[in-house]
This record gives C-alpha cells, structure tokens and sequence, in this order.
C-alpha cells in the first residue's frame, strides 16, 4: 500500500483542465496536465482515493514498469523481469488491454499476448502454477501504452471506466455521459448554491450531476467493484474508511434545482435514475415544454443540450427549437446566465445572443461547445 509510482489519470478530450483542477482541490501536488489526462505521482491508496471523489474522469492508472522496446521480443523479455507476483495472486485472474503503436506490430492483440505470455511464464518459472486470462473486465486489469520503443505498464485501478458513475440504470436516447455532464456544469462556474434550471432534461445526468455536487457526493460511492479491489495490497479497512469519511462529508443541498422535458417517459427515467442516486430530495421534476418553463425570481443558470441535428434532414427542423431557445433566455431568463451545449456550431448560431464564453468540449467523436450567455436584466449598458 505505501509503495508510491507514476498516476496517469485519463479523461475525455477538452476536459483535463477542469480534470487537473479538480484533482487540485483534493490536495494532490506536483501534478502535470496533458492532452489527455493528468500525471501525478502516489501509492495505491491514492488512486482508490482518486477513484472515489473524481466527477471528470475516464480512469485511474498506476505505473507497474516503464521501459525500451523496439519490437515484441523486447517487449517480453523486460516484462517477464517485473515482480508481477507482488500485486497478482497465483490463482487470481487478470485481463490485458493497450495502446499500441510500433512498427513491428500490426494488431495489438499480438503485443497483448506477447506480455500475457511473460507474465504467466514468470508465474509458471516460479510456482509451476499460473493466474488465468481472458476477457473479464471485472477483475485485475493491465493497461499497456507502447508507442514507438516507449513501453509503459500499468495496473488499471478503475477497472471498469469511472465516467460512469454508476446511478443512471435507463440512459435515455443520445444520452451525456455523467463525466462530460460534470465537466460541463463545472466548466459553467456555478457556485453549487443558486438556481440551476435543466429545461430538455431528457434521462436528468446533468440535474443529478449538479445534485451530486452541491451535496459534495462522491461518484464513487454508487460503484461495488474497482480494479484496485483485485490487488495484493488492497487493504479493505482503508478504503472502508475513506468511503465512510465520504459519506461523513455529504452536507445538504442549498441549490435549487429544477428540471424539465416535453417527453413523459423522459420524465419518469430521470427519476428513476434520480432515486438511484438517492438525489430525489433534491430535483423537482415536470412534464413541461422548455417554452413553457416557468423560471423563478432568484437567478442562477438556465443549461441545455438540445439535439445536435446528427441525420440528414434534422438540422433545418431544429433551427426553430434554436430560436426558440434565444426567445426563452431573452424574455424569462433576466439575470440568469445561459449556457447551451451543442454539437452544431451552425444550429448554435440560431439562438441570437452574443456568447460570453465559447468553451470546447467532445461528446464521444463529436466536438461540441458549450456556450455561455449573460442575460442581463434592462440593457448592459445599465449594468
């Protein structure tokens, strides 16, 4: 537990600045920001504390070996010198997956059996026993990035991928996936306190999102199995306790927060999901057209992910719901700020307002905006 080594902790394109902060506030130091991720250095109780509180992230790695590798051959020959027995048990069970990006290697599934075979050699030289292999995800995972001759091992300590954060049971059509929906709301600077209003709610991730934040939850709570649990140095009470420590901090919500889709069936899978993540305290829910929203006096943020207008044909029936949208933030959201997130930049342009802030973000393949506008009560010039 007390042996420390490299932590990459991946994300979502666009979002390892929000990541990196996060990981900040949590206390972490000498953390470094990459394109894809956030690079910090910590024992194994540090990732499961990582997998615990991160909202943002895709996964928690922890550096087994880092070495030279020209070709598969090498690649072998190194990692059958790692002490793979210290974390994996004799009669345990372990999965391979990569990134790989050698000249000598033309279907990475090669590379992984390549290294499963050094691992279970190593087994076999030094017990006349070995861990079984195959596709079950749901036990200790090995991550392998090689590109070029730099070869970096990893144990995955998630195990499954962290963006799921484990409540949402009935996603919806074209569903946000709970990662992005926290990046998003904390990329809005909303201060977890004033009205949040959800209109096009659709299965409720970015409601229960900002539900979760404002109570300080930790994701992590609603997941049973982690890669980590699989580990030789696992130790149970300690993560017994952080998780006892992080219900301690769950704190009542001051924010209201309302949400809202034209859709019933919409409505009731959002809080079916909302009761999954114990957060129904803190939603209310109605069947309602966004044009007929009812917007309270106290301000806050207005935000939503309409369609993007993906098939043919979409895009020029959704010009009017773009508009419709401007109209709805000109003449009920006074003093709100809106934010809108869209896959289509042209569609985006239909609303009508100036945007404040354009910020960058990926919904899967897609590149997508999120767009800030200040809606000033009277004209700016009197503010």
């Amino acid at each position: 537990m007390k042996k420390e080594a490299n932590i990459f902790v991946i994300c979502a394109p666009e979002i390892s600045p929000i990541l990196h902060e996060e990981i900040k506030a949590l206390g972490f130091t000498n953390t470094k920001e990459h394109r894809l991720g956030v690079q910090l250095y910590g024992t194994l109780a540090d990732c499961m504390y990582l997998n615990l509180q991160l909202r943002t992230a895709n996964k928690v790695l922890w550096e087994v070996s880092k070495f030279y590798a020209a070709n598969p051959d090498q690649l072998y020959n190194k990692a059958i010198k790692i002490a793979w027995e210290e974390e994996i048990d004799v009669d345990g069970y372990f999965n391979i997956d990569s990134f790989v990006k050698n000249d000598t290697i033309t279907d990475s599934r090669f590379a992984n059996l390549k290294l499963k075979d050094a691992i279970v050699d190593r087994f076999m030289e030094r017990n006349n026993k070995r861990p079984d292999t195959g596709p079950d995800k749901d036990l200790i995972r090995i991550y392998m990035h090689w590109v070029e001759t730099e070869c970096i091992l990893y144990y995955d300590t998630s195990g499954g991928v962290i963006a799921k954060h484990g409540y949402r049971k009935i996603p919806g059509t074209a569903p946000m996936l709970e990662s992005l929906a926290a990046a998003v709301i904390m990329a809005s600077k909303w201060d977890k306190k004033s009205t949040f209003i959800n209109p096009m709610c659709g299965s409720g991730t970015l409601a229960i999102e900002a539900a979760l934040l404002a109570t300080n939850t930790a994701p992590g709570l609603f997941r049973d199995n982690f890669g980590f649990m699989h580990l030789a140095s696992f130790d149970k009470s300690t993560w017994d306790d952080m998780c006892d420590r992080a219900q301690a901090q769950i704190k009542p919500c001051e924010a209201k927060i309302y949400a809202s889709d034209i859709s019933e069936d919409a409505i009731k899978n959002a809080q079916f999901n909302t009761e999954e993540a114990r957060m129904n305290k803190h939603i209310e829910y109605s069947k309602t057209d966004f044009r007929q929203i009812d917007i309270p006096e106290e301000p806050g943020i207005v935000i939503l992910n309409p369609e993007y207008g993906e098939r043919l044909g979409e895009e020029d029936e959704l010009i009017d719901v773009y508009k419709e949208i401007g109209d709805l933030f000109k003449q009920k959201c006074q003093g709100y700020t809106g934010y809108v997130f869209t896959g289509n930049r042209e569609l985006g342009k239909n609303i009508g307002l100036r945007t404040k802030r354009k910020i960058p973000f990926y919904n899967g393949s897609i590149e997508c905006r999120l767009l800030e506008y200040e809606l000033y009560r009277g004209t700016k010039k009197e503010k």
